[in-house]
């Protein structure tokens, strides 16, 4: 809320978007900002739209719809964060066709459905990682990481009120992502070491994932912890952690581009897969269940679906 506040109060920004939208091109807006920006704007009229439910009253002008993502016109809105990848893609079939979205950008962002014949989850040797106190978890990243599998986690989790530490493997603090986003990182991988944690997410991309295993101090780190503790990976980097023998005799899944590179290849099709006290998933559109599945396993299922209910996302 007060960052769409902040937006609102822009005039900059208001002067911008209001000649854009008279020009006729195409804007948007996720969950509170429908209504506190482009309601206040004046530039909603008539059209039909969708916003956080919470804030749907507040669109005077417009035809408040209960969709998950509504266009009309050269206007494209939606209800949430958890809808923001089903938001964006709706978005890139506007400006560069459906034969874009359906050959590249389907196929290398997983999101839910785009695969009929997937499973959504699978459990093996079922584990208790519940916690009596508030868990730990460390987020290292590194060039090329996927941006993706690095905020979605580290907001979920910190929704849940989950003390994340995110460490560059990097010389500085700052990385660049796999698609240009620069990302701060709290500590250097030196420093973060020397605290104790209860998980460690591995973000995938695959340079980025070649990196963080090229890390001794991650990868000694990863060996201590794997001992007795909780630690998962995306995309990549579940290949990663198979080369370094950290899935040995576990069920893991990663993206489809990399799946003949995993050792056992039995849980591929499977967009979240945990096997004791190791979770994997398969690309960027599972962060947000493998984030959810996390919280669950930590957290109980009731924070899990309080967490999914304020961002929109239906879970499991």
């Amino acid at each position: 809320m007060p960052g769409s506040e902040r937006l609102r109060d822009c005039k900059v920004l208001r002067k911008i978007t209001e000649a854009h939208a008279k020009e006729g091109r195409l804007c948007g807006a996720v969950g509170e900002a429908p209504s506190v920006v482009l309601e206040t704007w004046g530039l909603l009229k008539g059209c039909q739209v969708t916003c956080h439910p919470s804030f749907m009253d507040q669109l005077s002008s417009a035809v408040a719809v209960d969709s998950s993502i509504q266009v009309d016109g050269m206007v494209t809105t939606s209800q949430g964060p958890a809808l923001t990848l089903d938001f964006a893609l709706s978005i890139a079939e506007r400006l560069f066709g459906k034969k874009m979205l359906d050959e590249v950008l389907l196929r290398s962002m997983v999101p839910r459905g785009w695969n009929k014949c997937e499973v959504a989850k699978e459990e093996y040797n079922v584990d208790d990682w519940s916690l009596q106190y508030i868990p730990q978890v460390l987020v290292p990243i590194a060039n090329g990481s996927d941006e993706m599998e690095i905020v979605v986690v580290v907001d979920v989790l910190r929704r849940a009120k989950v003390n994340v530490l995110v460490a560059s493997v990097e010389d500085s603090l700052e990385i660049v992502a796999a698609r240009g986003t620069k990302i701060l990182a709290d500590q250097l991988i030196k420093d973060a070491i020397l605290s104790n944690y209860d998980l460690i997410h591995l973000p995938g991309g695959w340079y980025g994932a070649q990196k963080l295993g090229s890390s001794e101090q991650l990868i000694a780190l990863l060996r201590e912890h794997a001992e007795s503790k909780v630690y998962g990976a995306i995309c990549a980097s579940a290949v990663m952690l198979d080369t370094k023998g950290l899935l040995k005799g576990k069920k893991a899944t990663t993206h489809p581009h990399y799946s003949s590179k995993l050792s056992d290849q039995s849980s591929v099709n499977v967009r979240v897969v945990i096997d004791g006290k190791v979770i994997t998933s398969n690309g960027p559109g599972s962060a947000m269940e493998y984030a959810v599945s996390i919280v669950e396993k930590l957290l109980g299922m009731e924070k899990a679906n309080h967490i999914s209910e304020t961002m929109g996302f239906s879970y499991p």
